[in-house]
């Protein structure tokens, strides 16, 4: 706001001094998710806007523009207009939030002094302005234009914001206070004088974020929750894609308004699948939430429009045809993301497989699954419809049900990210489980797994993890880092990392039905030794704590099985159980029929008999028929009212499946319509009666509690539980199967119980950052513009710059003469150790380039003329002399900045063995002092460091020193791209650092710390 009406500020203000205009700045183009889920595009404002301005002043209301002005102001003077829509970019910047092309917002900052006139740098105070469309008003337009005009000023040097605010203009100033910058507020002649800093703080991050959070959850739900939904392609003739997705969503029993459109009923009222079909979306003539297109590629342009024009908020493409067929397909995907967009709208796909949310108050089955899963608890995402089917029917086998289910196809808009920020706070979901090929955000995506993490846990496989590319129509950045280091941080973040579907969904049956272990104890019992033994076996292989197998021998009943079972749930000595089973055997030889049904209801049994269970039970079971199907009889996992349908949950089946001729695209690609979908058996819901799962457990307890289910009949009335305790319990044909999901289940637990107290990253005294930073300008800046590659820093700088963290590099002389080797020897003192610094010897000593413990002048010339004899002349070997170090264990420390997930700290032993083995541990920076403990212990030859085979322990909390300095330091300085200490000795009373190399580089951008952006196309 002006500190006066911009009619008077234009007569009494001189004009400001002249600027030099900048080209058009493009990188300041965003779109952006506005509070109520929709989307607006926010750019600068041109000379080519004036007609746009003039029409959005004339739209808002003459409050709005008296709180703007001060004054009455109806309508925008010539001078004005071209005021408003010229800036040079730099001391005058305007910005315009858009939709469908037309202005809703804008907000412009101009340079000023001290006075308050207008200025040119280096003035850093800037006013600010802004002026929303009252029917765009409470969307968060506003907040959001206040972060990109932040940032803008922030790049042109413009350090505060000064604005002025009637004290009536309630919501302009909340938009100020709340944005969690530092401020200054006072009241000077009868307005709000506010001054804002734009240095970015913790607060105005946090900020930042909750309501990027809220905003994408919120456009996720719009998705998954509309009121109304329109079938674009919907053919006359049955089967093909748009009419199999209609026949799902009726089967479904959705519980909104349905609609049919395809545009070659032009000759009035129409009905398909008996609902009413039309020519457009135009032709509904009632308000659609969601469109399901099911058009050629060719076509979508005019249907999005269609959509777009008239209030559509959502899509789901499931055509095929775009970045998966080729370049051009890929630019077809790119206009298709910004038509969407432009209208406010979000895309699932292209080349989607669809959408479906279980809720009985939505019923929505947008997909081409021909049947719509159980309510449950899970959250299920994939990027392959192929993927998903495999994982539904996985999932519905043994009992599991969903909360939601999403196949993104290319996910050129909405992605994984989108839908972790719904389930973060979804009430109905409490496990995640995602399938994804690529990530196209890898910041953002471990930040917000981390965050989800500590309240349900998160699942997830990575496929192509190999073929070192993305997927066709998947535009993800580029990294340099291996794939085990990218598992190894997602680990970091709490995400349970598995390797193949089987596990993902293993994964996900003991997560959705069982609590959280409290630690790795297991107890074993069953009717086979072997089985036991086995068992046994898989748990040490996955770092568990299994106790001896009880052995019920093959005599052993069902109610051997249920006291066995009661007895180790009530056993403090145990955290978790395994049950064994086989079938019996007959007299006869042959096996008994109905044992597992009567197997299954004994052990739900037992777990009904121990007040609160706290522990998981698993099922192991060989060859045991109906034993998995009834442990898993209740196909839902999710609370049911009383007033819940049963039988009604079943889901018709459709009378297409495969893409086919007619109006439908041709989608038959694996992320689009598979060439037949296959069958799932008839749902049903739990027992009315049987309670639900309890939401996941707070940080540091057991977890949830088990969901309960109904159980067959048997012919033991007092084996059958009440209803309110009986319970899913996930059964599994291999003992590794079992182990390998509990194994994550513990691990997962123990870091639920270590995120509830964080680690902190330690302030040291010592630390010269200021020194660090001048020398590391010195250098940039020295070679005038600076090689984005980056500088090698020389020997002596390295020293310098470590040193001002507190870091102390051991000294090496060069020594290119055996004369000179035996003066640096002089000068250090004996014992020396002469070593070859050539790139292809460098840290090799096993190719004989280095030689320890040389005690006297004859020891070093004798050891000079062997390695110059054997390697090569001194010029190539660039020989170097270093004082000798107490003996330890050499580890090396490494950080590097990777484009695409930031900087990594890196740790291991130094050594071919270890680089062969890639025995070495990561975490993201800034590193907490939990984290350096953690990276100390997770290699596997850890050990060493801890008196192995009764060597000495080595200083482990010096080693952990020294890797919290080297992460501040990186986290301090951005332009440190690469830190590299090696070897680092550790020794049992402190460490030395006898090699070091550090890289430095102008600081690649940081689009996690800069304002919500959606990924621009």
């Amino acid at each position: 706001m002006q500190s006066a009406s911009e009619q008077s500020e234009a007569a009494d203000r001189p004009a400001p001094p002249a600027s030099p205009e900048h080209a058009y700045p493009d990188h300041w183009e965003a779109d952006v998710v506005l509070r109520d889920g929709g989307t607006a595009r926010i750019r600068p404002i041109t000379a080519d806007d004036a007609d746009r301005l003039v029409s959005f002043y004339e739209q808002v209301s003459d409050e709005s523009k008296y709180y703007r002005f001060f004054a009455p102001y109806p309508r925008l003077s010539a001078k004005d207009v071209h005021r408003f829509t010229h800036h040079d970019f730099v001391d005058r910047v305007g910005l315009a939030a858009t939709v469908g092309g037309e202005f809703i917002a804008t907000v412009r900052y101009d340079r000023i002094d001290e006075r308050g006139m207008p200025a040119s740098g280096p003035a850093d105070e800037a006013e600010v302005a802004f002026l929303v469309q009252d029917a765009h008003q409470g969307r968060g337009v506003a907040s959001a234009l206040l972060e990109h005009i932040a940032a803008v000023a922030r790049e042109r040097d413009i350090r505060r914001f000064a604005a002025e605010v009637l004290p009536a203009n309630n919501k302009m100033i909340k938009v100020f206070t709340d944005a969690g910058y530092t401020q200054k507020r006072s009241f000077e002649d009868g307005s709000v004088r506010l001054h804002l800093d734009l240095e970015p703080t913790d607060r105005s991050l946090a900020v930042q974020r909750a309501r990027e959070q809220r905003a994408e959850a919120r456009s996720v739900q719009r998705l998954l929750t509309p009121r109304s939904v329109v079938v674009v392609g919907a053919g006359r003739a049955p089967g093909g894609v748009g009419r199999t997705v209609l026949r799902n969503l009726l089967g479904a029993g959705f519980t909104g308004r349905v609609h049919a459109v395809n545009a070659a009923l032009t000759d009035g009222p129409a009905e398909l699948d008996g609902i009413p079909a039309h020519p457009s979306v135009g032709a509904i003539g009632e308000p659609v939430d969601l469109a399901i297109v099911a058009v050629p590629a060719e076509r979508v342009p005019e249907v999005v429009a269609d959509c777009g024009e008239h209030g559509v908020r959502g899509l789901v493409v499931l055509s095929a045809g775009y970045a998966e067929s080729g370049p051009a397909g890929r630019e077809r995907q790119r206009q298709l993301v910004r038509q969407a967009r432009s209208y406010g709208m979000r895309i699932i796909g292209p080349n989607a497989f669809g959408i479906i949310n279980t809720s009985e108050d939505v019923r929505l089955n947008a997909s081409l699954a021909p049947h719509m899963p159980a309510a449950g608890r899970i959250g299920l995402f994939t990027q392959s419809g192929a993927i998903g089917i495999a994982l539904l029917a996985g999932l519905h086998r043994h009992g599991a049900g969903l909360s939601s289910f999403i196949s993104a196809g290319n996910r050129a808009d909405v992605s994984g990210n989108d839908f972790l920020q719904h389930w973060y706070d979804d009430p109905d979901t409490d496990v995640v489980l995602l399938y994804l090929e690529s990530i196209g955000n890898p910041r953002k995506f471990t930040r917000l797994a981390r965050r989800t993490a500590a309240v349900k846990p998160v699942v997830v496989v990575k496929g192509a993890r190999h073929s070192g590319s993305a997927p066709p129509g998947h535009r993800v950045p580029v990294t340099r880092i291996p794939h085990a280091t990218v598992s190894a941080l997602l680990r970091q973040a709490g995400v349970i990392r598995v390797d193949t579907v089987t596990e993902l969904v293993d994964a996900g049956l003991l997560l959705a039905a069982q609590p959280l272990p409290a630690g790795p104890r297991v107890a074993i019992l069953g009717n086979s030794e072997s089985l036991g033994l086995l068992t046994y076996d898989a748990c040490l292989t996955e770092g568990l704590r299994p106790l001896r197998p009880l052995d019920l021998t093959t005599a052993a009943g069902p109610a051997d099985f249920r006291d066995a079972l009661a007895a180790a749930l009530a056993d403090e000595t145990s955290d978790a159980v395994v049950v064994t089973a086989i079938p019996w055997v007959g007299e006869n030889g042959a096996t008994e029929s109905g044992d597992g049904e009567v197997l299954a209801a004994s052990l739900r049994a037992a777990v009904a008999s121990v007040p609160a269970p706290a522990k998981p039970v698993v099922v192991v079971h060989v060859e045991m028929g109906g034993l998995a199907e009834a442990l898993a009889v209740a196909t839902s996992t999710r609370p049911v009212s009383a007033g819940a349908r049963t039988a009604s949950t079943t889901a018709r089946p459709a009378t297409g499946g495969a893409a086919g001729p007619g109006a439908d695209a041709d989608a038959g690609s694996e992320r689009g319509a598979p060439t037949q979908v296959p069958s799932a058996p008839v749902l049903r819901t739990a027992d009315p009666a049987a309670p639900g799962t309890a939401a996941p457990a707070a940080p540091g307890t057991t977890g949830p509690t088990a969901p309960g289910t109904a159980a067959p009949e048997t012919t033991d009335p007092a084996a059958v539980p009440p209803p309110d305790r009986q319970a899913t319990i996930p059964a599994y044909p291999a003992a590794e199967r079992a182990v390998r999901a509990l194994a994550e289940a513990v691990r997962y637990a123990q870091w639920r119980r270590q995120a509830a107290e964080p680690g902190r990253v330690p302030e040291y005294e010592d630390i010269d950052e200021g020194g660090a930073a001048a020398l590391i300008e010195r250098v940039l800046g020295a070679g005038g513009d600076p090689d984005a590659r980056g500088v090698t820093l020389g020997t002596a700088d390295v020293g310098e710059l470590l040193s001002r963290y507190g870091i102390t590099v051991l000294p090496t002389l060069p020594a290119p003469t055996p004369d000179e080797a035996v003066a640096a020897a002089r000068r250090l003192g004996y014992p020396v150790a002469l070593k070859t610094t050539a790139p292809h010897l460098r840290h090799r000593p096993d190719l004989g380039g280095v030689r320890l413990d040389l005690a006297t002048e004859e020891q070093l010339r004798t050891a000079y003329a062997e390695v110059t004899e054997v390697l090569g002349k001194p010029e190539e070997l660039q020989p170097v002399v270093q004082a000798m170090v107490p003996r330890g264990v050499d580890t090396l420390v490494r950080s590097a900045i990777d484009p695409a997930v930031g900087a990594v700290l890196s740790f291991g032993l130094s050594g071919a063995a270890s680089e062969l083995l890639g025995d070495t541990a990561h975490r993201l920076v800034p590193a907490t002092d939990r984290d350096a403990a953690e990276l100390v212990r997770s290699i596997r030859t850890a050990p060493l460091l801890f008196g192995w085979r009764g060597s000495a322990p080595v200083d482990t909390p010096a080693l952990e020193e020294l890797l919290l300095r080297v992460s501040r330091l990186v986290d301090d300085h951005p332009e440190v791209v690469a830190v590299s200490l090696e070897p680092v000795v550790v020794a049992p009373g402190g460490l030395s650092v006898l090699g070091a190399t550090v890289r430095l580089a102008p600081p690649p951008p940081r689009t996690d710390l800069g304002p919500r952006r959606l990924p621009s196309y």
